[in-house]
């Protein structure tokens, strides 16, 4: 096998996931057209969604490019052996990928920097497939970062673009309520039903089932939720947006007045890598809050608990 085809392979399970995503949308779209409780700002929400694709694109293809280009120089110039392509290095990649992925997933939640891209990504209110490619236009610079140990692991640089594409990709049909529980299967990947908790504001769900294709690294490290009733999905401030615009930059107006404001090195050093709700005590204990992630007090009262679908009612133990 060379690079090439396993550049050609990306593609086409890209492209395999894309139609899977696009005819879970089409019916998402049908059924809420045929709703009752149909309501304009839910398409308006999914438009947003797309639109974050403008910046994410033209972003990810010189991020893409230049992390694959350092990958290679690395791997050329530091690294003495790589595991020659086959079936079997493509599907370990793959799964150590999915293993890289889940620990960039979890700092992407608990450090703020990367919380102001990976917030765009869950600021939605609701829960359909075009949530899948809502993206801050800089997500890719940790993800470039956290993979990259598996190149000084001797993995090949095309391997490892193969499985950063793969577990993105197949996230693509996990982000939908049309889909109840999968028994068995959500003990073992990551599902509809598992991904629901992960967006989730809800005390009980946030920071809960990081897992890209396998949720079995959250039971490992004890991130595992099971979905117990409908969550309330979005930030855990009022943010209600569907403009565009807004949306795209949602969580940088305050992180840029945090660091302004910042009273001393510490305090500039914790909005940046503290966690998403830190605030310096003094403004704590005035219940002041300095962020907007989902560590923050919320400002308007939850929604009480909706009931599960029917098809998500039955249970089965994981």
């Amino acid at each position: 096998m060379t690079p090439q085809f396993v550049e050609q392979l990306a593609t086409d399970f890209d492209d395999v996931f894309f139609l899977i995503g696009a005819a879970i949308l089409a019916i998402e779209i049908v059924k809420g057209l045929f709703s009752p409780s149909f309501r304009w700002r839910g398409f308006l929400d999914m438009i947003a969604s797309i639109s974050t694709q403008i910046p994410s694109l033209l972003a990810e293809i010189f991020l893409l490019s230049l992390a694959y280009l350092g990958y290679v120089l690395i791997a050329d110039s530091l690294v003495g052996w790589t595991f020659p392509i086959t079936v079997w290095t493509i599907l370990l990649g793959v799964i150590a990928c999915d293993f890289f992925y889940y620990w960039e997933h979890r700092i992407a939640h608990r450090v703020r920097l990367f919380w102001t891209q990976h917030a765009v990504h869950h600021s939605s209110r609701y829960m359909n497939t075009s949530v899948a490619i809502r993206f801050g236009p800089l997500e890719g610079v940790l993800s470039a970062l956290a993979h990259l140990p598996l190149i000084f692991l001797g993995f090949p640089p095309s391997v490892v673009l193969f499985g950063i594409f793969f577990v993105l990709a197949y996230q693509t049909w996990i982000h939908t309520e049309l889909i109840g529980r999968l028994g068995f299967l959500d003990a073992i990947l990551n599902t509809p039903s598992n991904h629901r908790v992960h967006h989730g504001c809800d005390d009980k769900y946030i920071d809960k089932n990081y897992g890209g294709i396998l949720i079995v690294w959250d039971r490992l490290f004890g991130t595992y939720q099971r979905e117990e009733e409908t969550p309330r999905y979005g930030l855990k401030r009022d943010f209600e947006a569907v403009n565009p615009l807004i949306v795209w930059i949602s969580e940088l107006p305050q992180f840029f007045r945090d660091l302004k404001n910042a009273r001393s090195p510490r305090e500039f050093w914790m909005h940046l890598f503290g966690p998403p709700g830190w605030a310096p005590e003094s403004d704590a204990d005035t219940g002041k809050t300095s962020n907007s992630g989902l560590a923050e007090a919320r400002t308007v009262s939850p929604a009480p608990p909706a009931p599960l679908p029917n098809s998500a009612r039955q249970r089965s133990a994981p």
